[in-house]
């Protein structure tokens, strides 16, 4: 459901920056992964612990091929201690739901489409709205919101509000009342970017291992048991140096997803989201090879010519504190 927030794109970015903006997050994968052997099947599975979670708490995590390249990430919440809820981008739903199901044979475990809407409140504001505090990011706490229930999530940006698609009206309801102002996917897009969290789909792809896409710390335990991909992933990371890098950029004119990157005659990848940002200017995130080194001057293929963009560490603005 759509709704007008009443905000140019410049407002909306103020209302996250300072206060509390809500935003639908349409189109979300949901998978429950439920029975006797679920922590541990899940821990063979994706990069991160799921056999310590303890109920209340969860983890971003990937799912690697053999050769350690991602086909999907994800968030994993432990609801109780034989069921996990998961959610994926929309497009590695079927990726990650097609995956599991295979490899659960001869298990205890249940693995089963289900449905969501997700509601994300983002801001230092976002306490004012919802007085929860779950914890750190991706722990979670029961709530009810309109006589809904509900999990109440903790992001890096703020809270994440999932309930089930019947509530979903009258959630956001409550949340508007409670002083939620709405904002749109666009304003969040731009905070992301500032932030220099890559979105698989946009910078991170099926070509790329998580260090290249600077996920490690995130999503990524090397004191965990065996899972698929493993092996190269460690590699890497105790004797390797990536060959690609995320990295911001700052074009001199407007650039688009998909525009190619060059250094040169050297080819270093393509524009993953570029945005305009109030704060600071013209900005993108790509996934490029190491010769884009911060400080550098690279060359972006536009439909309408060359652009130069200064290569820069991310992120590109510090985050407001929660």
């Amino acid at each position: 459901m759509a709704i007008d927030t009443g905000l140019d794109l410049d407002g909306e970015y103020r209302q996250i920056r300072e206060e509390c903006g809500m935003v639908e997050r349409a189109g979300r994968a949901w998978i429950e992964v439920n029975g006797p052997d679920a922590a541990e099947f899940l821990q063979g599975q994706v990069t991160n612990e799921t056999e310590q979670l303890a109920p209340g708490s969860g983890a971003y995590a990937a799912l690697l091929d053999r050769k350690g390249h991602m086909q999907a990430d994800m968030r994993i919440l432990r609801l109780a201690d034989e069921e996990f809820l998961i959610d994926t981008e929309p497009e590695t739903g079927p990726v990650l739901l097609k995956h599991l199901t295979m490899y659960k044979i001869g298990r205890k475990v249940d693995v089963a489409e289900t449905d969501g809407s997700l509601l994300s409140l983002i801001g230092p504001g976002t306490f004012g709205v919802v007085e929860l505090a779950p914890g750190g990011e991706n722990d979670f706490t029961p709530a009810t919101i309109a006589g809904a229930d509900c999990l109440v999530v903790a992001t890096d940006e703020g809270l994440d509000v999932i309930c089930k698609p019947t509530s979903a009206d009258a959630v956001r309801s409550q949340l508007l009342a409670d002083d939620a102002i709405p904002v749109s996917e666009a304003a969040a897009e731009i905070l992301r970017v500032e932030n220099g969290r890559p979105r698989f789909g946009a910078e991170m792809t099926e070509a790329n291992m998580p260090a290249e896409a600077g996920i490690v710390e995130r999503a990524v335990s090397f004191t965990k048991g065996c899972y698929i991909g493993q092996e190269p992933v460690a590699r890497l990371h105790y004797k390797g140096r990536p060959n690609r890098h995320l990295r911001g950029l700052k074009p001199a004119g407007p650039v688009s997803s998909g525009d190619k990157v060059r250094l040169g005659d050297r080819d270093l990848g393509s524009v993953g989201t570029a945005v305009l940002s109030p704060a600071s200017g013209r900005i993108a995130l790509a996934i490029l090879r190491k010769e884009a080194e911060p400080d550098s001057t690279v060359t972006v293929e536009t439909a309408e010519g060359e652009v130069e963009a200064t290569v820069v560490d991310l992120p590109f603005v510090e985050r407001f504190s929660i």
